[in-house]
């Protein structure tokens, strides 16, 4: 079995070796290095939303168009059972605004929404608990279930990677998670296997030992939820089947 997580951008060369977007320059350092307290991901600001698709191909198109642009792009799947595409991180609500007023000029996107800071799950932490937002991550995993692998095999643009996945999984609940798998790795707090929470993510080296490849994020009773080899939908895996438990790199919470 075989993971293929591509860069939306470019392919990472290392001593005339290519890594795809899911492979890290990141070793994995020792245990005793890893033991420290939570990090905390940057929040997210104002982002711009567009689209209402009922195919995820669609939606998918014009996420590959706003990359084109040079923007963040992702798509997800709304409760209307519809596939809307978020994009940007703006520190103020007239920049989101200004920008979206550029793209619709230029025919980019047509109507647009711009989504607050007060409407992510994170900004209600306080209130109800970091319980709340696990439960949230959660949830918005969940809704990529059954989705095609599309951004495998040798087209980035095609669909999700496993990195890209668990950073919007973060970001629609209000979090910046970083891009790539090694630096998601990177950006938390070592977590040990029997003290996993939902919404920690769990890391794998898939490609080569001691390199971060492929990433899944943690639902609870030792399941994941990951974007798998190209061909292959989203789906629940189990942490102790053996490709995984063979492969297991470790895992980090960010909350």
């Amino acid at each position: 079995m075989k993971h293929s997580c591509f860069f939306p951008f470019l392919l990472i060369c290392l001593a005339g070796f290519s890594f795809w977007a899911c492979v890290g320059k990141h070793t994995i350092p020792p245990e005793k290095e890893r033991a420290e307290s939570s990090k905390s991901l940057p929040k997210m600001a104002y982002t711009i939303q567009v689209g209402a698709f009922a195919k995820v191909e669609n939606a998918a198109r014009l996420a590959k168009g706003l990359r084109a642009q040079g923007l963040n792009a992702t798509y997800y799947a709304s409760d209307q059972n519809l596939y809307r595409v978020r994009f940007g991180n703006y520190s103020t609500k007239e920049q989101a605004h200004k920008r979206a007023i550029e793209l619709q000029q230029s025919g980019i996107i047509e109507e647009f929404y711009i989504v607050a800071p007060d409407t992510y799950a994170v900004s209600r932490q306080l209130q109800y608990g970091t319980s709340y937002i696990r439960r949230e991550l959660v949830k918005t995993a969940e809704t990529f279930i059954g989705l095609p692998y599309l951004w495998g095999g040798t087209s980035w643009e095609k669909g999700f990677d496993c990195s890209g996945l668990t950073m919007t999984v973060y970001q629609l609940n209000g979090l910046e998670l970083p891009r790539h798998s090694g630096h998601q790795f990177q950006a938390g707090a070592f977590v040990s296997m029997s003290n996993l929470q939902p919404g920690d993510l769990v890391f794998f080296h898939t490609r080569r030992k001691g390199v971060i490849s492929h990433v899944g994020i943690f639902i609870g009773n030792g399941l994941f939820i990951h974007a798998p080899s190209e061909g292959k939908t989203i789906r629940k895996e189990s942490l102790a089947a053996s490709y995984y438990k063979a492969r297991y790199a470790g895992a980090r919470t960010y909350l």
